[in-house]
Parts: C-alpha cells; sequence; structure tokens
C-alpha cells in the first residue's frame, strides 16, 4: 500500500458504476478502511455512468473521474455499453478503466467486442477480501500515474 506522502498532492477521483448495493456498500467501506484520500462516486446504471463522466444533468457539478471501476452487467444498458462510448469520445477515452469481474467469462465478452480495457479485476467472493481488492486497484492506479510522463 502506498504511504500518504505517495497521494500527498495527486488526490484521485474514482467513479464505481456497481448496480448491487451491497458490493457497492462493500467496495465503500473497504476503501473508507484502507485509508485512502481519494474521492469516491458511485452509480449504480450505465445512463448514471455516462452522464457523471459527461458532467451532465444530475453529475454537472461533479468532478471528471480520473479511474472508472465497471461492472459490466448493469441494469438497462450494459457496462460494454459504456466502454464504447468512452473509448468513441476523444475527451474520456484517456480515462482508465478497470472492468470488475465475477469470473473469466465477463474478460472474454469485452475482449470478443473488440473494446479495449486497461485492466480486469475479479471481484471478491467474501466480504473480508475487499481490504485487498482495494488495495490492489489502488496498485494499478499508482502503476497508471507512474507511467504517465512527467509535465514540464
Amino acid at each position: 500500500m502506498a504511504s500518504d506522502s505517495e497521494h500527498e498532492g495527486r488526490l484521485v477521483t474514482v467513479l464505481l458504476v456497481e448496480p448491487n448495493p451491497g458490493d457497492t456498500r462493500l467496495f465503500t467501506e473497504s476503501f473508507k478502511d484502507a485509508n485512502l484520500k481519494n474521492s469516491l462516486y458511485t452509480v449504480a446504471d450505465a445512463d448514471a455512468a455516462l452522464d457523471f463522466v459527461n458532467q451532465r444533468g444530475a453529475y454537472a457539478d461533479e468532478p471528471r473521474p480520473d479511474l472508472i471501476l465497471l461492472e459490466p452487467k448493469l441494469p438497462g444498458r450494459s457496462g460494454t455499453d459504456v466502454l464504447a462510448e468512452l473509448k468513441n469520445e476523444p475527451s474520456l477515452r484517456e480515462i482508465p478503466v478497470v472492468v470488475l469481474t465475477s469470473s473469466e467469462v465477463g474478460a472474454d465478452i469485452f475482449k470478443s467486442q473488440g473494446l479495449d480495457v486497461d485492466h480486469f479485476v475479479q471481484k471478491p467472493v467474501e466480504p473480508e477480501d475487499y481490504i485487498e481488492f482495494v488495495q490492489e486497484i489502488e496498485g494499478f492506479w499508482m502503476a497508471l500515474i507512474q507511467e504517465e510522463p512527467e509535465e514540464a
């Protein structure tokens, strides 16, 4: 886990797109328990996710996310629809997306549709595994920002 000093000056806005209230609660609590100094926002469906990232409607005053955690099985439009729209919009395609899978099948669905996903992470089955899950997400994010070229 990264130290507090590594987080200073680089707060991350994370958008969790998760329709299951139980998983959302476990992720939110684990995020707090891990003492991450980043902002976590949650939405439950594809339309809300796209409104959030496009800063429309109820989300007009919210920050654009730095990282999206996306459950592929959403009510209405699917996670693949969300990812396709993100990747087709130049202003949004650079936002890293981590697809939360419950099995290898989820990863195969995205790959079979030719959608470019930054990372796949298998969702934990047991509540006590959520802290490790959140730390894996944080590790992925830290690796991404270390790869970014420094601004002059």
